[in-house]
């Protein structure tokens, strides 16, 4: 036997009024209808719930058990509905982030602090990952990368300001070595490459007279960390190629110098992107509007 909860709150209604006209305004049905529905619950159940006359309305024996034990239970049901809407109104539980490492560094963790001071019931959880990771097969809400180019069913954001990569090396390098005039001159230095996840190098990447030039440096040291690479040039192991935020506090105080910065690729930005194919989760889409603002 299958009941219908909205038959068994139309019930409580009838009961609770003792009028089919009342309970049929409440709910904005018609009371023919009501009464047709309350029949055929009676004829499921195999009992009369309703005492019925032209005037009245009144619940049987029966239907007082019944109202006593469902009216409560109404009342819980409509409560947990008011707690459900409370939580999708105010940002709560845990939002994970895959994040690159530079990106955790440059665009993330400024603003972590006033988004959980605005949001308490929001746990944010951050895995750094340099490599390219699918973050919904994954299990995470969002992600962090450089450049706009992701797959069709997602949507980005753009997060921060924007960056430019730059070759900075130590002066006591360059007072050894010299000073590069040109990105091909490159291939005649120790340069600190970088290697992703995958153990592909990367090509430094260059404008020359209007047209992108990646170059295929080599050196003694391969890093996949750019701490390590910030090290490795400000102890004078060669040049580096990093964002300019991440080594400008070395710039200002000397400690590195900016190379080949008339051959700067243009500048670009991370972007927050995230799968565009279902409701966001209330943390996410505060997280959204806070990076927006």
């Amino acid at each position: 036997m299958t009941i219908d909860l909205h038959e068994l709150d139309a019930f409580e209604a009838v009961a609770r009024h003792r009028s089919f006209r009342k309970a049929a305004a409440e709910r904005g049905v018609s009371a023919s209808a009501l009464s047709h529905a309350m029949r055929g619950l009676e004829e499921r159940l195999g009992v009369r719930l309703l005492h019925r006359t032209t005037r009245s309305v009144t619940p049987t024996e029966a239907g007082q058990r019944l109202l006593a034990r469902l009216a409560p239970a109404l009342r819980e049901v409509a409560d947990a509905l008011v707690d459900l809407t409370a939580l999708q109104a105010v940002p709560a539980g845990t939002l994970r982030l895959n994040v690159p490492r530079p990106a955790a560094w440059l665009v993330l963790a400024p603003v972590l602090a006033g988004f959980v001071a605005k949001y308490p019931s929001v746990k944010v959880d951050v895995v750094t990952d340099d490599g390219l990771v699918d973050i919904v097969d994954s299990g995470f809400d969002a992600g962090i990368r450089f450049g706009e180019s992701l797959a069709g069913d997602m949507i980005a954001v753009p997060v921060g300001p924007l960056q430019r990569f730059v070759c900075v090396a130590a002066p006591s390098y360059l007072k050894l070595r010299g000073v590069p005039k040109s990105p091909d001159e490159l291939l005649d230095h120790a340069c600190i490459g970088r290697r992703f996840p995958g153990g592909r190098h990367y090509h430094w990447e260059f404008l020359v007279a209007g047209k992108p030039l990646a170059v295929a440096v080599s050196g003694p040291l391969v890093f996949d960390d750019d701490m390590l690479m910030i090290q490795a040039a400000r102890d004078g192991a060669g040049i580096a190629y990093l964002y300019e935020a991440m080594v400008s506090e070395e710039l200002a105080a000397g400690r590195l110098v900016s190379l080949l910065d008339g051959f700067s690729a243009p500048p670009g930005r991370f972007f927050l992107y995230y799968s565009g194919r279902r409701n966001l989760p209330t943390a996410l889409r505060a997280f959204v509007d806070f990076i927006r603002q």
